[in-house]
């Protein structure tokens, strides 16, 4: 699942060099699941495993706490879809953003809060965690996610890219930050709620489309359309026949 929209501060992206620049991106290893006991702190200051917080389709971002150029833009842009999705948030899903490598403080996240999702029915379903250096790794690199730190910047470069979870922390799909659409968020988290939230129409959908990695959108398939229609067709001609049938078995008996 290779991603490779990048957040960067201004310029930040020139001091890299070419080899640099190509690396960072966002290609997921194979049935990739976040740890589930790695050690997070949150904004109360309450050091707990990441499973406290994943317990249902959860939306997970990274971002660089202290920046204030693309961070807080990317995470509005994820707010707002998941705000048109139609999805209940906190009850049918959460959004949780982690900082890397354990920059910033809670002053810097409470300006983000205040600054992107104030106001928001998100809100309250969305939490901000802090990790140390070395969770973040792992983090980072159990799930693909490859960035670049600029020291003249003091920047963390790195891709806008947005992680759907299911329950019990597996990686469902990555989707672009910044080109995601309410109806591509809410796709994504009833796929990866199997079948447990979203409605009938969300899973004809999702049977009709197919789901492009290169550019994390869902796109409709015309070869699955036309099949779910065949099937369709089928289904309501064995149900016509049937009844046909039975009808004309009662008028045999009469």
């Amino acid at each position: 699942m290779p991603l490779v929209v990048l957040a960067f501060a201004g310029s930040a992206s020139a001091r890299l060099t070419p080899e640099e620049y190509r690396m960072i991106g966002v290609t997921v290893p194979q049935n990739a699941a976040v740890p589930l006991d790695a050690v997070v702190t949150d904004e109360a200051g309450r050091d707990h495993a990441l499973a406290d917080d994943i317990t249902r389709p959860t939306v997970l971002v990274f971002a660089d706490y202290t920046c204030r150029m693309l961070c807080g833009p990317a995470l509005a842009f994820v707010a707002a879809a998941l705000d048109q999705s139609g999805l209940r948030a906190g009850a049918q899903f959460r959004l949780i953003v982690i900082g890397l490598d354990g920059r910033g403080s809670l002053t810097d996240i409470d300006r983000l809060r205040r600054e992107h999702l104030r106001g928001r029915a998100l809100e309250n379903a969305t939490v901000f965690l802090r990790a140390d250096a070395a969770t973040s790794a792992t983090l980072t690199n159990i799930l693909g996610y490859r960035y670049r730190y600029d020291a003249e910047a003091d920047q963390e470069i790195h891709p806008a890219a947005a992680f759907v979870l299911t329950a019990d922390g597996k990686v469902s799909r990555v989707l672009t930050e910044l080109g995601l659409s309410a109806q591509d968020l809410r796709l994504a988290l009833v796929e990866a709620g199997q079948g447990r939230i979203g409605s009938l129409a969300d899973q004809v959908r999702l049977l009709c489309s197919t789901f492009d990695p290169r550019r994390g959108t869902y796109t409709l398939a015309i070869s699955r359309l036309l099949a779910g229609a065949s099937g369709a067709t089928i289904v309501l001609l064995a149900g016509g026949i049937g009844l046909l049938w039975r009808a004309d078995r009662r008028a045999v008996r009469g």
